[in-house]
């Protein structure tokens, strides 16, 4: 397999499919697409947030809400709401577990605002980011490489 090959087909079809099957179930573009910028923030994957920050703004996400994921707790109700702020602190926790688990309180409060099949959903799409990010940090893909 070359540099330039990220992996393989199969193996990228599969990965395409729970990304696209997570958006789906989630059935919120715009949350779709802060839930993996914040991901893809916290992984450093710059391919990742260069493509994800143009999908969210076809999707009429604010300038500010993309400028603030890193800082959603201090940016206020005003900017992210409940939902959002649920969704946001539930990627953090699965994204980087501590402790090795997701604290009760961030999945109650995820469960509050998500019902069983879009938590699921939501869990889904977290995971599928964090193993994409994972893929295009190790094989060293630089954004730019996505055209909407």
């Amino acid at each position: 397999m070359s540099r330039t090959t990220l992996l393989d087909r199969e193996v990228g079809q599969a990965m395409s499919a729970l990304s696209a099957a997570a958006k789906k179930g989630l059935g919120d573009p715009a949350l779709t697409e802060l839930v993996v910028i914040r991901a893809s923030q916290l992984n450093h994957c710059a391919f990742c947030l260069d493509m994800h920050l143009a999908i969210a703004r076809g999707h009429g996400v604010s300038e500010k809400q993309l400028d603030l994921p890193a800082a959603w707790e201090e940016a206020g109700e005003d900017v992210f709401d409940e939902r959002e702020r649920a969704a946001l602190a539930l990627t953090e926790a699965v994204t980087v577990l501590t402790d090795e688990f997701v604290p009760d309180a961030v999945h109650d409060l995820a469960a509050k605002h998500f019902d069983a099949t879009q938590l699921a959903h939501l869990v889904g799409l977290i995971a599928a980011i964090t193993n994409w990010n994972r893929v295009m940090v190790a094989r060293r893909i630089p954004p730019g490489g996505y055209t909407p």
